[in-house]
């Protein structure tokens, strides 16, 4: 684990899971380049490591992210040269997660804004506890998304409601946020750590290649025609086919047993 002052946390486990935990919460960890940085860091330790197969990104306090540092861009004069400073750590981790096959989860609380919901918005899988609240708020300060969040919003929700999400900047609770799509499950408070902790150990005992084989499908499935899709399919599925994970669990099916997957 890394020390407790630091901006962002990274620590792994045994199961294969990497926890990245943004750790300002007097703070509500807003982005300032600190946490950007650290952020970008934890993201490549953990796409570095081979024994990695899921990234868990968490928060300390009551907050996930409550949005970027306001004050950085308050006391600087150079704003254009800032917000690069800021922004692109962010999206170099994040142009690296989505060319991963490791799959990435989100433990979302309380307040998720701003930069805090974009990156959300981007991670594979997003889990909220019953306090969030989301709230895009870019419009607000006279600003335009960042973090992939005008990217991921109208995949999610559909362009005409990603629009009145971003332009109006009204706050959205857990429950509505799971109707709309924008997270996969709310459990409360209370569960948030427990039920993310086990997801993210069940996703990583899957199989790894096959993983990265639907997410890479999934994600790119926008971008192309049915046709080409359906081509990518054959592709994917040939792959994975070829893999000892997919012969044992071929074997293991037929013997009515839990297969066990290595990523080979």
């Amino acid at each position: 684990m890394s020390e407790k002052g630091e901006a962002v946390l990274y620590s792994s486990d045994s199961e294969g899971v990497a926890e990245i935990r943004f750790n300002r919460p007097e703070r509500l960890n807003v982005l300032d380049v600190e946490t950007a940085r650290g952020f970008r860091d934890a993201v490549d330790r953990a796409l570095d490591d081979e024994a990695v197969r899921v990234i868990l990104v968490t928060a300390q306090g009551k907050a996930f992210v409550a949005g970027g540092d306001l004050g950085y861009f308050r006391v600087t004069d150079d704003k254009r040269a800032a917000a690069a400073d800021l922004i692109d750590p962010i999206h170099s981790a994040l142009k690296r997660l989505s060319r991963s096959p490791k799959i990435s989860l989100a433990s979302l609380k309380g307040a998720v804004a701003g930069g805090g919901m974009s990156i959300a918005l981007n991670l594979d899988l997003a889990v909220a506890a019953d306090d969030c609240r989301f709230n895009l708020a870019y419009a607000a300060i006279g600003a335009s998304p960042d973090c992939g969040g005008s990217w991921a919003l109208p995949r999610l929700v559909g362009l005409r409601k990603a629009l009145e999400i971003a332009l109006l900047g009204e706050t959205i609770g857990a429950e509505e946020a799971r109707r709309l799509g924008l997270v996969s499950r709310v459990v409360s408070a209370a569960e948030l750590d427990g039920e993310t902790t086990a997801l993210a150990t069940r996703l990583a005992k899957g199989a790894p290649i096959a993983a990265g084989h639907i997410k890479d499908l999934l994600r790119s499935s926008l971008d192309r025609t049915f046709e080409a899709q359906l081509d990518a399919e054959a592709e994917s599925f040939a792959a994975c086919a070829s893999t000892r994970d997919f012969s044992d669990a071929v074997e293991a099916f037929f013997e009515k047993r839990k297969p066990q997957f290595h990523g080979r």
